[in-house]
């Protein structure tokens, strides 16, 4: 049985591609997780998922604890069973929530106490909590409790914010490792905060390195900086973190974002992007991303994507799709979330196949140059 392995097959100047071994399956890198916060991914059946590529999806740690609720996922024998996707799932902490949902919660050293977005209910979530939880619902990989502030705030501000970040991490490693079956079988992440700072993302990322994990995120970022101040961060960020551990951006991106970040050495993404857009009528293409709700598309009968294979390009056109979005039919969203997994899952392929290749500069400029032109 593996626990936990990630080997590096080759790297084309900073970026790597590889694999991640796990009791419940490998996962290639670099790799894009669809996001299934509340034990789905939205408009799809997970069978449906796995047939776009996906080898791992996230689960939403505060979402669920709300809803249905750890315990009674735990009953019905964790989150694999209970929606009926067998291979790997990461757990997000639920730290996120700490900044998005700011009016609904109070920021101790203890942990968060939040007053639930469904009800008013009052919860508390520590390290320790966020560890009991993702161990009650099997996650595979757990990620450290921390808290994520906003990149615009002073520099003191982040600072206290980060050394905070790092006491929990020291929490939740010893958390996690009195789980000693939870830990036997699944892989802890840290997650390395400190905003657009070069020096507190050095300081975070020796905290890390002391306490020592299976893998380390890049947190704090995507939470709208700018694509400019968040690539000026990564040019710096995954090279303080080991180099024998895979590396997480969390909450990217765009394609294009995706692209630029495998660049600077990123192995693992997660984004509610492809999924969200696809239920709204926008769908990603090698040609750029295309609005369905747009007239011009009424009377289009080209498929959506000519490079795509995916069902709804290969079966339905272009008007087609205009219409169901246009008249709110549930299909609609079905086949545009589809086809934009597809697409985030062939983006990730042709990067993994370009690295292994040695011409990952050509892949990306090509990418570049037909994806930005629209």
């Amino acid at each position: 049985m593996t626990r936990f392995a990630f080997t590096i097959h080759a790297t084309d100047g900073e970026a790597r591609t590889g694999t991640i071994a796990m009791e419940r399956g490998e996962i290639r890198t670099p790799a894009f997780m669809p996001v299934g916060t509340a034990a789905t991914v939205k408009a799809m059946k997970p069978e449906s998922v796995r047939a776009t590529g996906a080898d791992i999806i996230l689960g939403n740690t505060y979402h669920l604890m709300l809803r249905p609720g750890a315990e009674r996922v735990e009953r019905l024998g964790g989150l694999h069973r209970f929606m009926n996707w067998p291979r790997p799932i990461l757990t997000d902490s639920g730290g996120y929530q700490v900044m998005s949902l700011a009016a609904l919660r109070k920021l101790t050293e203890d942990g968060v106490e939040f007053r639930s977005h469904i009800d008013g209910s009052k919860h508390m979530l520590t390290p320790e909590r966020s560890m009991e939880i993702q161990r009650k619902l099997g996650s595979d990989i757990v990620m450290a409790f921390d808290e994520c502030p906003r990149a615009d705030q002073g520099r003191e501000v982040i600072a206290s914010s980060m050394e905070l970040s790092m006491r929990w991490a020291r929490r939740s490693r010893d958390a996690f490792d009195t789980g000693v079956e939870h830990a036997s079988r699944s892989a802890l992440f840290g997650i390395q905060q400190g905003a657009l700072d070069e020096e507190l993302r050095r300081q975070s990322a020796e905290a890390l390195t002391a306490i020592g994990f299976d893998g380390y995120a890049i947190g704090g970022l995507a939470v709208g900086e700018g694509q400019e101040a968040m690539f000026a961060t990564l040019d710096f960020a995954p090279n303080q973190l080991p180099t024998d551990k895979p590396r997480y951006l969390m909450g990217v991106g765009k394609p294009d974002d995706i692209v630029g970040a495998v660049e600077r050495g990123v192995d693992m993404f997660d984004c509610v992007l492809p999924t969200r857009s696809g239920r709204n009528g926008q769908a990603f293409t090698w040609n750029g991303p295309l609005n369905l709700r747009n007239a011009r598309f009424a009377e289009d009968a080209s498929p959506l994507d000519e490079r795509c294979s995916c069902p709804a390009c290969s079966s339905y056109s272009r008007a087609y799709l205009h219409h169901l979005v246009k008249a709110h039919e549930m299909l609609g969203a079905m086949l545009m979330t589809e086809h934009n997994l597809h697409f985030y899952q062939q983006l990730m392929k042709g990067l993994r196949h370009a690295i292994a290749e040695g011409r990952l500069a050509l892949f990306a400029s090509d990418f570049r140059r037909s994806y930005m032109a629209a």
